[in-house]
């Protein structure tokens, strides 16, 4: 039986839906951008390697900023310095960032090795700890693949380091801009 608000939400989803639709061109010219981001990207990947750095960098001095006032919540003089030391290097690793955009890829392309290879040794922990019903094979093999990328990272470390950071941004665009155009089609034909 369906009740008042599932009717409400089912309407108001409709009408979401009807104002994408209305807008599947905007969303189709938004995914070739990313396309042509993307394409752009790995024709210059060391470049997009700095770039997604600066990036990095920016959002580090935008989050030191935002620690150092939170600081001034703190009902504490020992919370508020820690609040205000954690800023204070979040400001300085952004503007070192800035100073130096190519150690900084190194030391970030390490920690994205890193992270992937703990990600796929959890997945693949949790793949072989699922009842054998689920679909433990996906992600075991999803572990298995994150894994090796890890690895793969690691063990070219730190001479890949100037093109990994921008192979990857240049993929994801690419990606996203697939995405972002098969949803404006969907819509333009749903409608």
């Amino acid at each position: 039986m369906t009740s008042a608000s599932d009717t409400s939400h089912h309407a108001s989803l409709g009408s979401g839906l009807a104002a994408l639709h209305a807008k599947w061109g905007w969303i189709v010219a938004l995914g070739f951008v990313y396309l042509i981001a993307g394409f752009v990207a790995l024709g210059s990947v060391v470049m997009a390697t700095v770039a997604s750095v600066i990036v990095v960098g920016a959002m580090m001095i935008v989050a030191g900023a935002a620690e150092m006032i939170g600081a001034f919540q703190m009902k504490s003089w020992g919370k508020f310095l820690v609040w205000a030391l954690l800023g204070v290097l979040y400001v300085i690793a952004g503007f070192l960032t800035f100073e130096n955009p190519l150690f900084a890829a190194v030391l970030l392309t390490l920690f994205l090795g890193a992270s992937l290879i703990a990600s796929g040794a959890v997945r693949l922990f949790l793949a072989f700890n699922m009842k054998r019903e689920s679909p433990w094979v996906w992600v075991a093999m999803s572990g298995a693949i994150t894994l090796l990328l890890g690895l793969l990272i690691v063990a070219r470390w730190p001479v890949n380091s100037v093109y990994i950071l921008g192979l990857f941004l240049g993929l994801d665009l690419i990606m996203a801009g697939a995405g972002w155009i098969s949803l404006g089609f969907g819509l333009k034909r749903r409608g």
